[in-house]
Parts: C-alpha cells; sequence; structure tokens
C-alpha cells in the first residue's frame, strides 16, 4: 500500500499530524521535494516534535524515515533535528536514510536568499530565507553540491571552494558579509562524518520495498497553491508539490500510488506575500490566529488568515488526482457565529476559474462566499461523526459533496489521537 499526502492550500494544513496518523501502519515514510522551509508538527501528549527534513512518520516504531534525492538539505538543520530526536530516545540508527543525490543548502544560499530579499524592498515575497530558491537555482544551473559531494572529500572541497569564489563576488555587490571558506570547510568536514552512516541509495531501497508490498507513505511538504508552476508565481515554494513530483523526488512510479490524500485546514493560512483572496483582517481573523496557534513552525511568523477557499481547493484536488481528503483543525472554529466558504470567484463581472487567475487576478477578484451558522460545543473529544454538532456536520458534508471527495480523517485537536476517523483508512 502506497499512500501520498500533498498539502491542499498554502502549507499548514496539518499534514505532520496526519502523516503520523497513516504511519501507524507504515513500513517507510518518504520525503521527496522541498528543504528545511518545510515545517511538520507532531503532539504526542503534551509534548510537540516538530519536523522540517526528517520524515515526521518517523515517530512510529516500525517506519524507517527516507530522505530521497528531490530533498535539498541544509545539514546543520538535518544534524540539528537528529541529534533532538536522539536525545529524545528515537535511535535514528538503521531507521533514517538519505539519499546521496540529495542536492546541499550552502552558507552562500543563504546569504544570497536574504540579499535577494533586501534589494527587494517594499516588493518583498516573504521567503523564508532559509536559502531554498537560490539552492534550486543552483541546481537546475549545474552549479549545486549534493551528499555525493560530500562523501567525496576532495569533490566537495574543489566545488565548495569554486563556488565560493564566485557567489562572494555577488554577495560584495549586494553589500552581504562573504562566505568564510576556510572555517565553512571545517565545518563541513564534521556534517560530513556525522551523516555518512545514513547515506544510502534511496532508490533501489524504496523499489526493493515496494517488490515486497510494504507500507509506503510519500510525506508532501508545503501546499498545492505554492507549487513552482501551479501557484500565483513567483509567489512560490522552489519546487514542484503535485503529484509528478514523487516520480522525480524519489523513484516512486506515481501509477504504483494508492491513495492520493490532500490535507485540508478547516479555514486558510498562510505566511509571506502573495494574494490571499478570502483573507480576513478582522477580530475574527485574530481570534482564529491565536486559537490555532497560527505561528510558522519553521518562520514564527504570523500567519495571515482567511476562510476556506473551495475554488483553490478543488483545483488542487484536480491537479494532484486526490482520492480523498483530512480535514484538520475543525475545532478551531468553534465559537464563531457565522462561518463563510469561498465557492468560487468573481473578476470584473464574470466568474473566473483558479487556474485561470495569476497573481494580478487573484489580488483584484471578489470570492463568493455561501455562509454557515456555527457551532458553540467543544468538539475536541468527539471521535464518532454523528455526535458532532449538527451545524458541524453540515459544514463537513458541504465540503465532500463540493469537492466530491469522501473525509477520511475530520481532526477535532492538535493531540494525535483527537480524530474522527473512516471505518476504512486503507
Amino acid at each position: 500500500m502506497i499512500n501520498l499526502i500533498i498539502g491542499g492550500q498554502w502549507g499548514d494544513e496539518g499534514k505532520g499530524k496526519i502523516v503520523d496518523l497513516l504511519g501507524r501502519r507504515a513500513d517507510f515514510a518518504v520525503r521527496f521535494h522541498g528543504g528545511n522551509n518545510a515545517g511538520h508538527t507532531v503532539v504526542i501528549g503534551n509534548k510537540k516534535y516538530p519536523f522540517h527534513l526528517i520524515p515526521s512518520g518517523i515517530l512510529n516504531k516500525n517506519v524507517t524515515g527516507v530522505i530521497a534525492n528531490g530533498v535539498i538539505l541544509d545539514p546543520e538543520v538535518l544534524i540539528r533535528e537528529i541529534d533532538k530526536l536522539e536525545s529524545e530516545g528515537f535511535k535514528l540508527k538503521n531507521k533514517l536514510i538519505i539519499s546521496p543525490r540529495c542536492h546541499l543548502i550552502m552558507p552562500y544560499h543563504k546569504a544570497l536568499d536574504e540579499a535577494y530579499e533586501n534589494a527587494r524592498g517594499k516588493n518583498k515575497l516573504g521567503t523564508t530565507r532559509r536559502g531554498i530558491g537560490p539552492t534550486y537555482a543552483d541546481k537546475v544551473s549545474y552549479n549545486g553540491i549534493r551528499i555525493y559531494e560530500l562523501m567525496n572529500w576532495k569533490l566537495f572541497e574543489d566545488k565548495f571552494r569554486f563556488q565560493c569564489g564566485i557567489k562572494n563576488k555577488i554577495l560584495k555587490l549586494f553589500g552581504v558579509a562573504s562566505v568564510d571558506i576556510e572555517k565553512s570547510l571545517q565545518e563541513y568536514k564534521k556534517y560530513a562524518k556525522k551523516l555518512s552512516p545514513f547515506v544510502k541509495d534511496t532508490y533501489l531501497t524504496l523499489v526493493d520495498a515496494i517488490k515486497a508490498n510494504k507500507n509506503i507513505l510519500l510525506e508532501g511538504a508545503h501546499g498545492v497553491m505554492l507549487d513552482i508552476d501551479f501557484s500565483p508565481y513567483p509567489f512560490s515554494t522552489g519546487s514542484n508539490v503535485i503529484s509528478g513530483s514523487v516520480h522525480t523526488g524519489s523513484g516512486v512510479l506515481v501509477s504504483d500510488i494508492d491513495n492520493i490524500w490532500t490535507v485540508i485546514k478547516a479555514y486558510t493560512s498562510r505566511v509571506g506575500g502573495g494574494p490571499l483572496p478570502t483573507e480576513l483582517l478582522d477580530e475574527t481573523a485574530k481570534k482564529i490566529r491565536e486559537n490555532g496557534a497560527e505561528y510558522g513552525t519553521t518562520t514564527g511568523r504570523p500567519r495571515r488568515i482567511g476562510w476556506l477557499d473551495l475554488e483553490a481547493v478543488k483545483f488542487g484536488c484536480d491537479i494532484t488526482g486526490a482520492n480523498r481528503f483530512a480535514l484538520t483543525k475543525l475545532d478551531i472554529l468553534t465559537g464563531i457565529k457565522e462561518i463563510k466558504i469561498c465557492i468560487g470567484y468573481q473578476y470584473k463581472g464574470k466568474r473566473i476559474a483558479y487556474s485561470s487567475c495569476g497573481y494580478e487576478e487573484l489580488a483584484k477578484l471578489k470570492p463568493v462566499y455561501k455562509s454557515f451558522p456555527g457551532w458553540k460545543e467543544d468538539i475536541s473529544k468527539v471521535r464518532d461523526f454523528e455526535k458532532l454538532p449538527k451545524n458541524c456536520q453540515k459544514y463537513i458534508r458541504f465540503i465532500e459533496k463540493y469537492l466530491k471527495l469522501p473525509a477520511k480523517v475530520v481532526s477535532v485537536g492538535a493531540e494525535r489521537n483527537a480524530n474522527i476517523l473512516s471505518d476504512n483508512l486503507e
């Protein structure tokens, strides 16, 4: 059984919790794209486990975590994450494997990210400043450095010195401090030693797992509305988020995937710049933000808040081939008297599809809303759909009908077991 989990909005949908839930039946949890600009959080009891690079499904006892070739890695962040988990008692030896094909986020990538964003002035994109874009730019322009080179030190040193020679000149033009080559080389030598036990051919590992009918959980990062091709570019992430990225990012064939899950938050949020059609700038937004702890796992920035945008979500479901969805953070809407859902867009007096919009149209259009009466009851302890407040049930059923997909998981709280589950999650 192969399950793929994809964020259905602008990221931060609660994918980490759903990954953890499905990971209980998995043998492998796989990250296949993005970098440490991703942030997945799993809550166990009163303890939070934030993840940025390691697949969050790894918390389950029998799961092997795979960081496949499509992921870009900041070695310092990855090692910090490894050390943190091991200090909590999670032994990662023979439980975490990393592809040698992963490209590395280098110090000059982070410096360039900062420099470019500062140079944009008031037109900032709102990047996480983690070096994501510059790393992908180097990857496609044949200037990237991979784990493969890090494991072959002479190759790494030669490439690093060459790239620093180029990048330091660019940084100087921006008035940004250059990279200390010798100091960085000393650090990366330590990184190489620490990471070498985890490096392995992830492609063959996954091929063998598929042949052996193992359960594989493919853990998407970010959200479809941030896909480098299908977002309102340039307000996007640096990688493809849709299901096709599984093949390029891990070698797993899309045709081998049994279930494609879209994770949808019961409202909308996003971090960074760019249009957000249903954005709220009132007290309701503040209430949702505080009740939902809507601050970035990676950046700590307050997230922008809006009503659920089903016009955008439906496009995401269609383009990923989703056949089911998980609805998260439904409990955060408790106590709101009137709840709205966007069911379409109006632009210059006419209906317009999400797929027809660029960032200019998305910034100027008018959402078409359907209103729902809210509920006051605490739903965090509910585990049976029929015991939810009637208004809450109607809200969920409308989403199912609009998307023409079943809600297989409804999350009613942050804790890992606070869910209403379908009879069959396979």
